[in-house]
């Protein structure tokens, strides 16, 4: 088998349909109104983004009175998606490979803002696009049917994780795993004769044998598996799109972002946030020391869970200030993203944020709701504030000094404007 290779700047997917007249047209747009195929191929292209710290994407996400779609404006020349092929015009079909061309806007602007440091987005250039909708086509047939990679949380028992491992001798990175029928493994979603394509967070591809069953040995429990069937290994691997978890189908994850909705109470929410530090050396921010009770409890919050957004905005990777801040950002209420130590602790396993996989179906703060609306939704990337001081200290309990009368003012900065950059 050949080794995976990484995503050039634009990959043609084979169209699914082509342009055949009909007897005595010519001219294919004469034939729009008998509703026959357009002229040529619909090319369905992925580009696969990746950027450094402190670097954007290079475009701007629109949606356009007269234009459906999710738009793809303002590619900035020379930037990271104009090197990779984007271009003006260009229409999102799906956002690591999950199909979003009928999702509102806002939730699209959500998944790729907390898709983190690099996406792959399926792409089909604006003329295509408008000229497949006249037709009424149905976009989702453009589109491969092969499955997505899987992510799997297997924890050991009396037995062992369930599954072993074969490799063809002397090639690396070429990993089946054979899964024990209703072990460990197969009761976490493993396929039985998957390829294994990160073990923990780390990628196998360069590994010998020897390197896997040793990592293999010394892995605690839980573990996190990357795994394909073969065959849409191959399709990925000929289209040379690079799999990476953030496109894995987590459904079989026992782990779920929640939301707490919370109202203060005249003693506080009842809760302290305290920074700690994770296994990977990261710091998080985590609930602790609930009040019974109080607003925390009755949302929901368990003691241990890593907070992740705030007010429907991603706070990994802010400061604890920062974070305090936004939480009091309105004196009255606060809506929390957060996930269980469980989770917390496999996701940090696995180098991936738990919100890659949140689909978040509320209008972000700061951002216009334009559903409806005749005129252009624009949307900015991410919601100002002005806040005023936090207290120095690193364990702050959002119950002691939350003023009570209302008296500070966290008001939001407003947002104009009808685009999103990233």
């Amino acid at each position: 088998m050949k080794q995976k290779e990484g995503l050039p700047e634009a990959t043609e997917l084979t169209p699914r349909f082509e342009f055949n007249p009909k007897n005595g047209i010519d001219n294919p747009a004469l034939s729009l109104a008998e509703d026959s195929e357009p002229e040529g191929t619909v090319q369905v292209r992925f580009c696969f983004l990746k950027k450094e710290e402190g670097e954007s994407f290079g475009f701007w996400l629109r949606q356009e009175a007269g234009n459906s779609g999710h738009l793809i404006r303002q590619v900035k020349p020379g930037g990271l998606a104009h090197r990779k092929g984007l271009r003006e015009g260009d229409r999102i079909l799906e956002v690591n490979r999950e199909y979003v061309d009928d999702m509102e806007h806002l939730r699209v602007v959500w998944k790729i803002r907390s898709s983190g440091m690099q996406i792959l987005l399926t792409i089909l250039d604006g003329n295509a696009y408008s000229l497949a909708k006249a037709l009424g086509r149905n976009l989702i047939q453009l589109l491969p049917s092969y499955h997505r990679p899987r992510l799997c949380c297997v924890a050991k028992d009396q037995n062992g994780f369930g599954f072993a491992v074969s490799a063809p001798e002397g090639v690396k990175g070429v990993f089946r795993v054979s899964v024990v029928s209703h072990g460990p493994a197969d009761q976490a979603g493993v396929p039985d004769g998957a390829w294994l394509l990160e073990l923990n967070g780390m990628s196998v591809k360069n590994w010998t044998y020897a390197r896997l069953s040793k990592k293999l040995k010394q892995s605690s429990s839980p573990m996190g598996l990357l795994v394909i069937d073969a065959e849409s290994e191959e399709f990925y691997r000929q289209h040379n799109i690079k799999i990476t978890a953030s496109l894995a189908d987590n459904l079989w994850l026992p782990f779920e972002v929640r939301k707490l909705q919370m109202t203060r109470g005249p003693d506080g929410y009842g809760f302290l946030l305290k920074e700690e530090e994770c296994g990977s050396g990261k710091k998080g921010q985590f609930l602790r020391e609930l009040d019974a009770g109080l607003p925390a409890e009755k949302a929901g919050m368990r003691d241990g869970d890593q907070l992740l957004g705030v007010n429907g905005e991603s706070v990994e990777g802010l400061s604890h200030h920062r974070m305090v801040s936004k939480i009091l950002a309105d004196s009255k209420r606060v809506t929390l993203l957060v996930i269980d130590s469980e989770g917390s602790q496999f996701f940090d396993l696995v180098g991936l944020s738990p919100l890659v996989f949140y689909d978040n179906q509320d209008a972000l703060p700061g951002m216009p709701d334009t559903r409806g609306s005749s005129s252009s939704n624009m949307l900015q990337e991410s919601c100002l504030s002005t806040f005023a001081p936090c207290p120095p200290d690193m364990d702050l309990p959002c119950h002691a000094w939350l003023p009570r009368d209302g008296s500070q003012d966290f008001s939001k900065e407003g947002q104009d404007g009808l685009s999103q950059p990233f």
